[in-house]
């Protein structure tokens, strides 16, 4: 099986996550979709991170009448900060009869090569990427890319999370299993910071 590997905090996932993956989904040869859920990326803050179960929990109600999608916590078990190589080489391990692609955003394909083991990653993986606004896909890196127009919603968790924390409305745009689960346990209500894209 093709399964496509979909990274993030997903701090909360909202509709413009759900939007990547179902059109990465249908418009492309993957049979699955993964959400990984990462417990601490690299690249971001772990103090604003809402506890990983917790994100898992979330993402597992937006998709769970979706047919094709997954959530998955593989790297709970994996030494933390999370790092694609390392996941992918577990992964492999654990299922050798699939066979894997990393699904990424055109702005973090520009910044690939801050990534542990990039080269190697570029080498031997396919990268399914869908456009972000003022990023253009530049594959100077000779990586085995796919560039896969799926529609772009300007929605950021961290703008999420600051609605939240200013007692407003995230109706729309995030699913309502998922608003109802925030509201009902106080997630983000402390979580006050200046909106940015995510």
């Amino acid at each position: 099986m093709k399964i496509g590997l979909y990274f993030g905090s997903f701090n909360p996932i909202h509709h413009g996550h759900l939007i990547v993956a179902q059109t990465m989904l249908q418009d492309t040869d993957l049979q699955e979709v993964w959400f990984v859920v990462s417990p601490q990326n690299p690249f971001k803050k772990s103090g604003k991170l809402l506890n990983e179960n917790h994100r898992f929990h979330l993402v597992e109600l937006a998709i769970e009448s979706a047919q094709g999608l997954r959530a998955s916590k593989v790297e709970f078990k994996l030494p933390r900060p999370s790092y694609t190589v390392d996941t992918l080489a577990y992964l492999k391990e654990q299922y050798p009869q699939h066979e894997w692609v990393i699904i990424m955003g055109s702005d973090g394909f520009q910044n690939i090569h801050q990534w542990k083991n990039a080269e190697y990653l570029m080498a031997n993986y396919a990268i399914y990427i869908y456009p972000r606004p003022g990023y253009t896909l530049e594959n100077q890196k000779n990586a085995s890319v796919k560039l896969i127009r799926a529609p772009l919603l300007e929605i950021s968790s961290t703008h999420i999370r600051y609605l939240i924390s200013s007692r407003k409305s995230i109706r729309y745009l995030v699913p309502e299993t998922v608003e109802s689960e925030i509201i009902r346990q106080h997630y983000y209500l402390s979580a006050m910071e200046n909106p940015a894209k995510e």
